[in-house]
Order: C-alpha cells, then structure tokens, then sequence
C-alpha cells in the first residue's frame, strides 16, 4: 500500500467546516507516518476528475472531508477499486457517517480513526446502491428517495429565498397545500409490476438522510440486500402525524408504510425526480441495484 494519502476537501461544507477539518486530520495522518496530498477542484466535477487520477496513480486511500455530497463524489472514483474510503465527516447532513459508527463533527478523532485503521488493515466491505448507465451509472451510500420528499428538494432547488436548509422547511409547507400520492410501477428484483398510489418510496443502503431522518431505519449496509420503504397513499394529516415518528425509525409500524428487501428495483412515476445522497439523478424512471462489498471503509 503507498504511503501517500490523498486528503479529498470540500472547504465549504458545513458552512465553512470543511476548510478548518482539513487541518486536524491531515496531521492525524503525518503524526502516523503518512504523507498527504490534497485534492480540491474548481468545481465538483474538476474534483471529481483530479480524484480519479490520484486513484489510478495508486493512493493509498482516499479520505473525504465534507458532508454527504462530498463522500457520494469521493464514491465514484473509489467504488469497484481497492483504494480504501475514510471520511471526516462535517458536512451538514453526515448520514453516511452517522450510519455506519463513524466520528460526526470531529475531524481530530476521525483523522486518528483513520490512520490507525490504516495501519492495522481494519477494513469494512460495505455495498453500494448503483444507477445505471452506460458509464458505468452513478453511485450512493444512503438513500435514494424519490416522491413527496424528492419534490421537497426540487421546490427548494429552485428557491432563492430564504437561504440556508430553512428554505426547505418553506417548500415542504408548499408542496404540502398541494399534496397528492403518486401512481407508482414499482418492480423488485425482476419480479411482477406493483402499482400503487405512494406518497413516496426510498431505497435505503443506508439507514438515514436528511440530516437523521430514519426513512429506511433497519437497512444494513453489507447485506447484499435494499431496504424499500414505501409510505402510501396518506391523507395530508397521516403525513403530517407520520413525519415527525421518521427521526426515530418508529414509522416503519404505521399501516399505511410498507418495506420490502430486494437486490434490485425499477421505479417508475410521472413528473418525479429521484435523489440519491442529496444529489439529484433525473427524472424516474429509474432501475438501482445494490452491489456486494462495493467499496472498502476504513472501520
């Protein structure tokens, strides 16, 4: 394994934290005998680009340092490959962290993490869901979400203002005055069309987005299989006592929320756009499959 790891930072995640965690976890990593590069793009897909050419070049891992949207970029460059992912988590949402027991907000401790994992080959095998495509499809770690929450982020996208996330709290309260389920064909691994009417469905390799939000609250990330969780044809007041249950997990029990286990699905629905940890993939539909020990973290 080379010595040379490549420190992959976002400097404006968490409004700023990314640039000051750089710091603390690169010095966790010289302290254990590593050297340090630094890859920062111009703009995502600058970075994205760079990343890839470290990985070809033969890092010995790669270590994402930002939120969310930061660790799905470092995922396309590292998933498939034996280059190993850590990641200092400080972004805004962390759910890819947060899932799997790594350190949140605390770029010190998930530096050390790293390189004593490093030094030991601690290494977990975690899958990946991926979207298809003819090069090679677009990877994620956590949920892809398609439906009353993908809508959510498209209203919010496309707001202005107010700035910051409380943008979204404003598009939720929109897109609820003018609610309705949504026809889904939903196809599980290969089997018999389901058409129902859905509020929305995720496709969980992780358990959480949003920042916590529990949607898929039982996926595990190394068993091969995603959780579906498909909330259906709520009334607005269902949603409304249903939603706040989400941070807890304790959804899962209500009578209108189904989950399946599949290795793949198809969604299909008019005028929906799906999302993948926080980045939007295009309009349903959409066919994702779950692949095996896709990427190597470092535990």
């Amino acid at each position: 394994m080379s010595a040379e790891i490549t420190l992959f930072v976002n400097p404006t995640a968490g409004r700023g934290r990314g640039a000051h965690a750089a710091q603390p976890a690169a010095s966790a990593l010289r302290a254990a005998g590593f050297s340090v590069r630094t890859v920062v793009g111009t703009d995502a897909g600058d970075a994205l680009d760079r990343l890839r050419g470290a990985v070809r070049e033969g890092t010995g891992a790669v270590i994402a340092v930002g939120g969310d949207g930061m660790v799905s970029l470092a995922l396309q460059a590292v998933a498939g490959t034996l280059v190993p992912l850590g990641v200092v988590a400080v972004g805004t949402g962390n759910d890819f962290a947060r899932a799997l027991g790594l350190p949140v907000r605390d770029p010190a401790q998930a530096g050390r993490l790293a390189a004593e994992a490093l030094k030991e080959s601690r290494i977990r095998e975690i899958d990946l869901g991926r979207v298809g495509g003819a090069d090679g499809g677009t990877w994620y770690g956590t949920v892809l979400c398609s439906g009353f929450d993908s809508r959510v982020n498209d209203r919010g996208n496309r707001m202005r203002l107010p700035a910051g996330r409380f943008k979204y709290d404003v598009a939720m309260l929109a897109e609820l005055a003018a609610f309705r389920p949504f026809p889904y064909r939903i196809t599980l691994d290969d089997g018999p069309v389901i058409e129902t009417e859905a509020t929305l469905v995720a496709v969980g390799n992780g358990s959480s987005y949003g920042g916590g939000m529990r949607i898929c609250a039982d996926a595990v990330p190394d068993d091969g299989l995603f959780d579906v969780v498909v909330v259906g044809d709520c009334s607005r007041t269902t949603l409304l006592s249903v939603f706040p249950k989400v941070y807890r997990g304790a959804h899962l029990s209500h009578p209108k929320v189904s989950v399946h286990r599949a290795a793949k699905i198809t969604l299909e629905a008019p005028g929906i756009t799906a999302y993948a940890d926080g980045e939007p993939l295009g309009p349903l539909p959409v066919t994702a499959e779950c692949v095996p020990a896709a990427v190597r973290l470092l535990a």
